[in-house]
């Protein structure tokens, strides 16, 4: 079995060759990201082994269903890089759980950081300045949490948010009444969740329902100061929007792991390039923003989750036609 493997980090071909030793795939990594231009490079490939910002659209799996690719395994949780009704007969595969707390327990760190301005007062200590001017914040106990998406992640960050004494408000369109009993948490429409809570945090998956759902017109619904989190996927959040109501304060601190014009920079040092985003750059300066490099799902718990459950879920779907993890 010839894999062709995207996007490759050095933590990939580390872990990906040490559990390969009882599979025996025939790996050939590449650093490139996967779209129509390295498109090309998956001929002689049975499976293409792609992660969170390659591209999978129509025309690629024109080019990978031209080339023979039978599998396409996704290392990630998410497939909408994935134009899942254009894949023909290639079979995708992904990986729909590796670790709920790695994502939900990095989400609350962005939470007490933007509040507390853990950051801001690391930066000012190192220089000896021990003053404690504009590093107010206000406690988590008995404030209302909004959490957009109860899947298995937001369920994780709720259970985890109880232990501060906060109100949780969710809103999805899927309803988990039987958690919602167990964890103590109450379903309500998503206009009733922007109005009261003081912390919006977003663990839904991106669809065309989803896609800016946190955009000028719900962002206006919102409490004055409210804090905004997000480490599911850049683009449930429209960035110019976001900007508006940073620099308005409607918006009082943002915790982002993602972006929505990632593709380009995430998961990369850009520190020698000249290349910039105006947008991105302008929510970097902010001081009531923090930005992360989609690392919430960096754990060495989760990383051995998805090797292993990639390699397998390439296994069952090759040797056995079947493969719970598939996406069809």
């Amino acid at each position: 079995m010839k894999i062709a493997f995207f996007d490759t980090k050095d933590y990939d071909k580390e872990l990906f060759d040490k559990f390969n030793e009882n599979y025996n795939y025939e790996i050939t990594y590449f650093e490139s990201k996967l779209n129509k231009e390295t498109a090309q490079f998956t001929k002689g490939f049975e499976v293409v082994c792609i992660f969170v910002n390659d591209v999978a659209d129509k025309e690629v799996l024109k080019i990978l269903e031209k080339n023979d690719v039978k599998i396409l395994a996704l290392r990630c949780a998410g497939f909408n890089n994935v134009d899942i009704s254009n894949k023909g007969k290639i079979r995708v595969v992904r990986v729909p759980e590796y670790s709920p707390y790695a994502v939900a327990e990095h989400t609350i760190a962005l939470l007490l950081n933007v509040n507390r301005k853990i950051y801001k007062a690391y930066q000012r200590v190192k220089k000896y300045n021990f003053s404690l001017d504009g590093l107010l914040g206000f406690d988590l106990h008995g404030k209302t949490v909004g959490v957009i998406g109860t899947g298995k992640i937001g369920k994780t960050f709720i259970k985890i948010m109880k232990g501060f004494g906060v109100n949780i408000l969710a809103y999805d369109i899927f309803k988990d009444e039987n958690s919602s009993r167990e964890l103590d948490f109450k379903y309500v429409e998503l206009e009733e969740l922007l109005e009261k809570s003081d912390i919006i945090s977003l663990h839904c998956p991106l669809s065309k329902d989803t896609e800016k759902i946190i955009n000028s017109e719900t962002i206006s619904k919102m409490k004055n100061g409210v804090i905004l989190l997000n480490s599911s996927r850049g683009k449930l959040i429209d960035t110019e929007s976001l900007i508006e109501g940073m620099v308005s304060g409607k918006i009082g601190g943002a915790g982002l792991d993602v972006y929505e014009n990632e593709e380009e920079f995430f998961l990369r040092d850009m520190s020698n390039s000249y290349k910039r985003d105006k947008n991105l750059s302008l929510l970097i300066s902010m001081p009531n923003v923090i930005i992360t490099s989609h690392q919430s799902f960096f754990t060495i718990e989760a990383l051995n989750k998805i090797v292993k459950d990639t390699l397998q879920n390439i296994k069952e779907i090759s040797e056995t036609g079947n493969c719970k993890n598939e996406q069809k």
